[in-house]
């Protein structure tokens, strides 16, 4: 029991590592599919949801600071005269929303200048956007969402973030729109639950706009046409503020604004200020990159390997924790997914028929069923209109592989076991040689295998003959005279 353990807790590293590498796999496909998004404007939203594609690359997403005194400092360094300023590119999910408002609460206990948002999104979660909608309602600091860097944009969720904005900006060659709600999980909802939900997106979109005195009949096209505008547009149409090249143009043009926020009017004075970045900790960072549906599916997977693991072999410990680990990281990602169940049970099964192909003789149709139901479940269990919100061909590919690979590693290794020649027991005696003793009345006296045994042949044996078993008869042994070579 103890090997067994031991070679279990084995396995399950090496599917680990395999999986380490498609963790790679997956981030090497997110970079790539992120460079042809960047000048795309997208048509996302949610029926209840907004549905949003993987973030973008933070590399790039930096705005040309280089003039303005910018660093990333420890909060409680924070000057009252500062200016905050924070990145959000990509998705709007629960860690996004999370940072977002905790950098706005900070701001407020520092007594900062303002907090500015540097926005580049394709959507996110409605929960998400409105967590950070109320966050900036109710701030006493002036909140400034500036898309940028060129190329930018402020779709769905994001338009909503912006025109919550005491102050929006943009920067050359971005656009701002395209917010009207499709359905998370891809099914045709009614037009009653359609019309409620857009009317309902309407109205709170319409409320933000009045709010600053920016262009309602816009935002509310925004939503039911999915109408999007450019930076010149968007100032021509009272949508946003002023364009911007870069941080330090924004707080000289924003300095002297007078802006209403929750505890009343207050008037800017940024022009030459510090700007002091925060970043987003790891506590955050590691969320955001585990609401990744590739992420997900592969935690998902990881967890029901340690689980299977540990009740194949009690007592081992360490695949249980990692699978219950692993398994409660993907329900954490899984719950601001569209999960399908039904995907969730096939990938169950299959896994269920790969164990069963260990345990019956079945000539791998047991193991091609596996494949099969693993393959299609994975494909269901994440339902999106958006492809970047499912997971990717590439994850499923080298996961259902990985999978089949090891279970038809274990069923190769149980029948060649099967089939080796026992080496214990009365049948590892067959075939074995030994030696002639001694004459009894009805046989001979044989050592073989270490032992003295009563033997009986058809052929007459002398003392000293070296014999071979051929058969095992209780605790007596058939034998016969080695043949000598020549």
């Amino acid at each position: 029991m103890k090997k067994t353990n031991s070679i279990s807790v084995l396995l399950l590293i090496s599917v680990g590592l395999c999986i380490a590498g498609l963790v790679g796999l997956s981030f090497a496909a997110h970079e790539k599919r992120l460079v042809s998004l960047e000048t795309a404007s997208l048509q996302i939203g949610s029926l209840p949801e907004m549905v949003s594609p993987l973030s973008q690359a933070e590399s790039h997403k930096t705005v040309a600071s280089d003039s303005a005194t910018s660093k990333t400092v420890a909060s409680e360094s924070f000057s009252r005269t500062a200016v905050y300023l924070i990145e959000v590119n990509g998705v709007i999910n629960p860690a996004s929303a999370g940072f977002v408002v905790s950098s706005i609460e900070n701001a407020q206990k520092k007594g900062a200048e303002c907090i500015i948002i540097q926005l580049d999104t394709p959507g996110g979660l409605m929960e998400s956007s409105r967590s950070i909608v109320k966050a900036i309602l109710s701030s006493n600091v002036p909140v400034v969402t500036y898309v940028a860097p060129s190329g930018s944009r402020a779709a769905s969720a994001g338009v909503f973030i912006a025109l919550a904005s005491h102050i929006v900006a943009m920067a050359p060659s971005t656009n701002i729109g395209a917010a009207h709600p499709v359905g998370l999980g891809g099914e045709q909802a009614s037009k009653e639950m359609t019309d409620k939900v857009v009317n309902d997106a309407v109205a709170s979109i319409k409320g933000l706009a009045k709010k600053y005195g920016r262009n309602e009949k816009w935002a509310e096209d925004a939503v039911r046409k999915s109408v999007s505008i450019t930076d010149s547009e968007a100032v021509k149409l009272h949508v946003a503020d002023l364009i911007c090249a870069s941080v330090p143009e924004l707080l000289e043009k924003i300095d002297g604004m007078s802006v209403e926020v929750l505890s009343g009017t207050t008037t800017l004075n940024t022009k030459g200020s510090e700007v002091k970045t925060i970043r987003m900790n790891l506590r955050y960072r590691i969320l955001n990159v585990v609401s990744d549906p590739n992420i997900a599916y592969i935690l998902l997977i990881l967890g029901i390997y340690g689980i299977f693991f540990e009740l194949s072999n009690p007592g081992a410990i360490l695949p249980g924790v990692l699978g219950g680990i692993f398994i409660l990281m993907s329900l954490y990602a899984l719950q601001t997914l569209p999960v399908n169940y039904a995907g969730l049970l096939l990938i169950l099964f299959g896994i269920i028929l790969f164990i069963a192909e260990i345990k019956i003789t079945s000539y791998g149709m047991l193991a091609v069923g596996g494949v099969v139901s693993m393959t299609i479940g994975s494909l269901m269990l994440i339902e999106s209109p958006q492809p970047f919100m499912r997971i990717s061909w590439q994850v499923i590919a080298a996961v259902v592989t990985t999978t089949a690979a090891f279970f038809i590693f274990a069923i190769g290794k149980a029948l060649m076991a099967q089939r080796r020649k026992p080496t214990t027991g009365t049948r590892g005696l067959v075939g074995e040689g030994g030696t002639v003793v001694s004459k009894l009345d009805d046989g001979w006296k044989v050592l073989a295998h270490g032992e003295l045994w009563d033997a009986t042949s058809t052929e007459t044996l002398e003392l000293g003959d070296e014999i071979r078993v051929t058969k095992v008869s209780g605790f007596k042994l058939t034998v016969e005279k080695q043949k000598s070579s020549s």
